[in-house]
């Protein structure tokens, strides 16, 4: 999660442009647009949706693995099942 005020804005940003692609699939959908646009627009919104999961992951693992003394065995676990959920 981001937690400074510039990383929420930039996440929100993102988060919007994720939103406006999914809308400009949804109406090429039901305009009958022909597949390879389609397909195209689809691997986009793939590569945002994992642009921003990879940001929000990497922030979360320097923050829950970079405490001290350590992180805690129930701490790494969590990450560990994140981890597992974004390799999907």
């Amino acid at each position: 999660m981001p937690h400074t005020a510039e990383d929420k804005q930039r996440a929100i940003t993102r988060l919007r442009r994720i939103r406006g692609q999914a809308e400009a699939l949804e109406r090429a959908v039901q305009a009958g647009s022909d597949c390879a646009p389609i397909l195209q627009q689809l691997a986009a919104l793939r590569g945002a949706v994992h642009g921003l999961m990879a940001d929000m992951l990497d922030s979360h693992v320097r923050e829950t693995l970079a405490q001290e003394p350590a992180p805690s065995p129930e701490a790494v676990d969590e990450t560990l099942a994140l981890l597992r959920s974004y390799l999907k």
